[in-house]
């Protein structure tokens, strides 16, 4: 009976709870012209963002079974799994940690087919807004482009986590924001992705910080 609640019954629950709160939050786009960028692009790209500003990108992008999802294998991703569903995205299971070459190659293949992904830039563990080589080295793998973005709620609780996850409180403002393609040539050497993976930093940072500014 626990693992039918938690697998068939919670994750429709957690739907309608993140339905019912973000319909209450006030939308504000910092930057519409970079997320028409991407919106406009009829091939691939990757979105990527911190783990702690998962939230309510996850509600603004509902309905897209064209955007994939990398979700742990475990227990716990099984529930992200079916509420990611649930909310219309694509999902690949793997892991950066375990069985990491197998989602690289899924999500290697999703973009070789036009298609289009989301990867968290400090991935399941962290540290907190330091950003892995991972998603850089799939635009090099790919050509496809980076695309960073964020989100910051002018009324939140942050949860004592690694990733001092943000949770919007109801009725409060959200800004989103968007960064500028970052491309990576195939080429490119091991430098050069880290030179490519602090620029991907320093945007998600000057992005979240900018989202913070309420008036």
């Amino acid at each position: 009976m626990k693992k039918f609640l938690f697998n068939y019954v919670l994750p429709y629950l957690l739907y309608g709870v993140v339905q019912l709160l973000c319909r209450t939050l006030r939308e504000k786009n910092l930057n519409p012209e970079g997320e028409n960028y991407f919106q406009d692009l009829p091939g691939k790209y990757i979105l990527t963002l911190w783990h702690g500003r998962i939230f309510y990108l996850f509600y603004h992008y509902r309905s897209r079974p064209d955007y994939y999802l990398l979700v742990s294998p475990s227990a716990d991703g099984d529930l992200l799994a079916r509420l990611a569903r649930l909310m219309g995205y694509s999902v690949i299971r793997g892991s950066t940690f375990k069985q990491a070459k197998a989602g690289a190659r899924s999500l290697i293949k999703v973009l070789r087919n036009e298609g289009r992904i989301i990867v968290v830039a400090d991935g399941s563990r962290g540290p907190r807004c330091q950003a892995q080589p991972g998603c850089i080295q799939l635009a090099r793998a790919t050509g496809a482009p980076v695309i960073p973005m964020t989100y910051d709620a002018e009324r939140k609780i942050e949860f004592n986590s690694w990733d001092r996850f943000a949770l919007p409180l109801p009725f409060s403002r959200c800004q989103l924001n968007f960064g500028k393609p970052i491309h990576v040539p195939r080429e490119a050497g091991d430098d050069a992705v880290q030179t490519k993976r602090r620029e991907m930093e320093d945007s998600l940072n000057r992005l979240t910080a900018e989202a913070g500014k309420f008036s």
